[in-house]
């Protein structure tokens, strides 16, 4: 018998050691950047460790509301990027920020085998039909970022999600609070059929109840469209001579309302906070043309789910046996705020950790 070389031996572990390596390192400068408690970052790079290459080439789909936004677009190179480190081929279905062409999609999707799918849903109770197809044919479904249907309605693999109440109400916080607790804002919300956006709302209604100085004045819905909100804000500057802060739901839209500001001549007078803390978004928070935003965790969010489904893959072929720890129905992602004081380190950990 031909015995293999030590090196060809040593090449193969590394490269499996490496990836846990990799994967566990990750986690834990991940959670301990985040300000975690260190023995939550020793969690987070042990649940890390303890994922497992395919060991065969597998299948996914993936669908999010629409590769327009940014934060669906780093979420899509991040589940490429776990895909190819995982061996799973990953094929996207985008949903084009339309609910009807994501319905179209999840329908071509369901007519299809996968491995597993991953889907975030335009809004929920849109694609019960198509992700119950999935289900019922054995394929995992794992949720991302809002809900596909209330939790006792469709039995997903998992939920992978910021807590979006407590992004809304962090941004809005730090609004107020630079304003002293009193002032005129705006909110300007996503999809409203988008449990993301319903629970970025109540954070920022939780928020200003409590200062009876603060005046809301609007809270239109721009579905994520940014052509939809600088239409929207175009009328704002023209109705409101005063107006001193604005949440957006995500920071392409408050982005596009600065364009906006600025060009009316009032860049500097209205403090802007927004939501994903985007590449962009921080470099306009380094420079001061946002005050604040909160990382809503896309690399995250996408790349564990190619774990998540990975992990479920697993399982299936080896006859769905229990494993030690079973997949938690939900997952909760941590979400830090993001100001001057800390927009430098945000923006490295995602260069370097895609977080």
């Amino acid at each position: 018998m031909i015995e293999s070389h030590p090196s060809h031996r040593l090449h193969r572990h590394t490269r499996r050691d490496l990836l846990k390596t990799a994967a566990a390192g990750s986690a834990a400068a991940a959670a301990l950047a985040m300000g975690a408690d260190p023995l939550l970052a020793a969690q987070a790079a042990r649940a890390a460790a303890a994922a497992q290459r395919s060991g065969k080439p597998l299948r996914a789909a993936f669908s999010n509301i629409g590769l327009a936004v940014s934060w669906c677009a780093q979420g899509k190179a991040a589940a490429e990027h776990w895909g190819r480190l995982y061996n799973v081929e990953v094929t996207w279905f985008d949903g084009q920020l339309d609910l009807a062409k994501q319905r179209d999609a999840l329908n071509q999707m369901a007519a299809q085998r996968w491995d597993f799918v991953a889907v975030q849903p335009f809004a929920i109770d849109a694609l019960v039909e198509p992700v119950q197809k999935m289900i019922d044919a054995g394929i995992p479904v794992i949720d991302m970022d809002t809900l596909i249907a209330p939790p006792d309605k469709v039995k997903v693999h998992t939920f992978l999600a910021p807590d979006n109440e407590f992004m809304g109400a962090a941004v809005t916080q730090a609004l107020v609070t630079r304003l002293g607790g009193k002032g005129k804002v705006i909110e300007t919300a996503g999809a409203l059929g988008h449990t993301g956006a319903q629970g970025r709302a109540a954070g920022f209604n939780k928020v200003v109840k409590e200062y009876p100085g603060i005046e809301v004045l609007d809270t239109s819905a721009a579905d994520w469209d940014v052509a939809k909100v600088k239409q929207i804000w175009e009328g704002h500057l023209e109705k409101y001579p005063q107006i001193d802060a604005a949440f957006f739901h995500n920071d392409d839209m408050a982005l596009a309302a600065f364009e906006v500001i600025e060009r009316r001549g009032r860049a500097g007078k209205i403090l802007i906070g927004g939501v994903d803390a985007m590449p962009p978004a921080i470099a306009a928070v380094t420079d001061g043309r946002m005050f604040a935003t909160v990382r809503n965790p896309s690399s995250r969010t996408h790349g564990y789910s190619i774990v998540a489904g990975v992990a479920a893959a697993a399982a299936g072929a080896t006859g769905g046996e229990a494993p030690a720890q079973p997949m938690p129905r939900r997952i909760v992602l941590d979400s830090p705020l993001v100001t001057q004081a800390n927009a430098a380190g945000m923006r490295w950990m995602q260069e370097q950790f895609l977080i």
